[in-house]
């Protein structure tokens, strides 16, 4: 196993990165292994299949991707067509099309001509009609286009995603198709080539440091007393509340490129059992304070990391909690290997924290473990696999581990890692020291 320190640290050091494209020979395949005749996706910039497809980012309004297997003496894998909205032409050429091109990224590629073009073999373009016109109108009408008045094309079956937009489906249906959901997308998505990982390990050392940020607040902060004289954490001459901590973190990650997307949940006592806390909390002594920090990075992919503190602590519940779940993290990590089901690693953390008393089925605001052991992690922020679902974890896959326990009277305890399974194990895609004392990281 790899810790991937030799990839970067804290002082925001990068190497450069990989070439980003996306294989689009599986959906070619699934779309002759269902004998269908297209694939169809519509969306827009909120859309993560389709930015992971076209690798095209920002349009903010629909567009479409149509992609059809190769005709008899075509020396392509395949065609796909991206319908580009009004004013997003040349942004869709530079991105989908150039981007893919195989001379871009530097390599030889046998073949004819046409397949040398590309590095899947699958040839792309960018169409412009009828820019005014519904996307899944424009989508229909390039299927139509692209397959032809054959016969054999009579009520074509068109592959779609399950997310597909209900009014493109409706105009994809007018114009005599038939649709079947596809998982394709979702599979491909699952299992990072080497460019991805290396925007996943970019962004989650931007975490890191984001993380490190705030554990330097904290331990450089005070304890004194609110208007009412109640205990306070105090730093830099004022109250320190959840949302001063969350300024700091995300100027931290703003600083090394990377954005908060809204995600870096922030609770204190009480509201670090709410798993997903935004909200403005004055941060007291002893309470545990967790920070979930989930920032999105290079062509949109997405760091995730969770640590616990607190300040001026005097053990108890916290101290307890704490020791349970790092060694629920160290269980739960154990596992990880391709060919383990996914459940298993689940399963080995919720053991853990059941042996240190905790409930390791607790259902939401109860007492104990109250959500899967971990999720995917890529352009989604919550992806395939599941450590709670069906199937097998394989190289490729990139998941957090994040065990935790809560008492929505007392406080939270979380510690989070996002890891890449490899072929004998797994790399840790960006180190964070572990501690409930909170200590200066620079």
């Amino acid at each position: 196993m790899s810790d991937g320190s030799g990839d970067g640290g804290l002082d925001g050091s990068a190497p450069s990165l990989r070439h980003l494209r996306t294989d689009l020979t599986p959906v070619v395949e699934a779309v002759e292994a269902a004998d269908a005749d297209a694939f169809v996706a519509v969306g827009d910039r909120f859309d993560d299949d389709l930015r992971y497809l076209t690798r095209f980012a920002g349009p903010d309004r629909a567009y479409a991707l149509v992609v059809v297997p190769a005709s008899d003496g075509d020396d392509a894998t395949g065609r796909a067509v991206c319908c580009a909205p009004a004013l997003f032409a040349e942004q869709a050429e530079r991105e989908f099309v150039a981007g893919a091109h195989v001379r871009s990224g530097g390599e030889k590629h046998a073949g004819s001509d046409r397949d040398r073009e590309f590095h899947d073999g699958v040839a792309r373009e960018v169409r412009t009609e009828n820019v005014g016109d519904h996307a899944g109108e424009r989508a229909a009408a390039t299927v139509a286009a692209l397959l032809g008045e054959s016969d054999s094309h009579a009520d074509p079956v068109l592959l779609v995603p399950p997310s597909i937009p209900h009014d493109a489906a409706v105009y994809l249906e007018r114009d005599g198709n038939e649709l079947a959901s596809t998982d394709a997308v979702t599979t491909a998505r699952a299992r990072k080539a080497d460019a991805e990982l290396d925007r996943l390990r970019r962004v989650q050392r931007a975490t890191a440091a984001g993380m490190a940020r705030a554990e330097t607040v904290l331990a450089a902060s005070g304890v004194g007393e609110d208007g009412a004289g109640r205990p306070i954490v105090r730093w830099e001459g004022a109250p320190l509340t959840t949302e001063r901590l969350r300024r700091e973190v995300n100027a931290a990650l703003a600083a090394r490129g990377v954005r908060d997307a809204g995600d870096t949940v922030i609770g204190v006592g009480p509201s670090a059992a709410d798993l997903h806390f935004v909200g403005d909390d004055p941060i007291r002594p002893g309470e545990t304070v967790l920070l979930d920090v989930s920032p999105r990075g290079p062509d949109g992919y997405r760091g995730d990391m969770t640590r616990t503190f607190v300040v001026d602590g005097d053990g108890g519940w916290a101290r307890r909690a704490y020791v349970a779940v790092e060694a629920a993290r160290e269980a739960a990590l154990a596992e990880v290997e391709p060919g383990v089901p996914a459940k298993t690693v689940h399963g080995e953390a919720a053991a853990e924290l059941a042996a240190y008393g905790f409930d390791p089925n607790a259902g939401e605001g109860e007492t104990g473990f109250t959500h899967g052991a971990g999720h995917g992690v890529g352009v989604s922020l919550h992806e395939p696999p599941s450590l709670t679902g069906a199937g097998e974890l394989r190289p490729g896959h990139v998941v957090t581990v994040e065990p935790g326990v809560y008492d929505p009277d007392v406080g939270g305890v979380r510690l989070e890692d996002l890891v890449v399974v490899t072929d004998d194990g797994y790399e840790l895609l960006a180190e964070y020291p572990f501690g409930i004392v909170p200590e200066e990281r620079g």
